[in-house]
């Protein structure tokens, strides 16, 4: 996950009175390889931020894919930049929607936006958040500098909606 989602997620946990803890591991993986982040959200106290078999996985390269695809729990969720991503796997206990979100993102002209527009599949799908509190998450991490992009930020979050 990047930084930018797991502010959104941060956010919207405020207003949802859940609880949420993240654990990015950027080390030399950072250059091409498997960068990652755990995070958790719970109605209750979080004992640790390390997840070892997540109920959800977001992937948007080839290798992060490759290496985390197996340890998704049975009955998870899998995201997946299709873009970039040669989505394969014989797992048939797992979802994974395969979503062009780099694509996506070119063609309506939100550079970089290819991760939020995951996330806003992510919230379809498991229901984590409302698209109101979404929204509510994004205005308030967005700082007043960078307000022209929260519209942005709207649009890429209902692509992922709809894709």
């Amino acid at each position: 996950m990047f930084s930018s989602q797991v502010k959104f997620l941060h956010t919207a946990v405020l207003w949802t009175h859940k609880e949420l803890s993240w654990l990015p591991s950027y080390g030399p993986e950072m250059r091409g390889g498997t960068a990652n982040c755990s995070v958790c959200i719970s109605d209750d106290p979080i004992g640790s931020p390390l997840v070892l078999t997540p109920d959800i996985l977001i992937a948007m390269n080839q290798p992060s894919f490759d290496k985390f695809v197996n340890a998704v729990r049975p009955g998870g969720k899998v995201f997946v930049d299709s873009t970039l991503v040669e989505v394969a796997s014989d797992r048939t206990d797992i979802e994974i929607f395969p979503i062009p979100s780099t694509q996506l993102a070119d063609d309506n002209e939100l550079k970089g936006g290819s991760n939020i527009i995951l996330l806003g599949k992510v919230i379809k799908e498991t229901g984590i958040f409302s698209l109101e509190t979404m929204k509510k998450g994004i205005e308030k991490v967005v700082p007043p500098t960078k307000a022209h992009l929260i519209a942005n930020n709207f649009k890429a979050i209902e692509l992922g909606m709809n894709a």
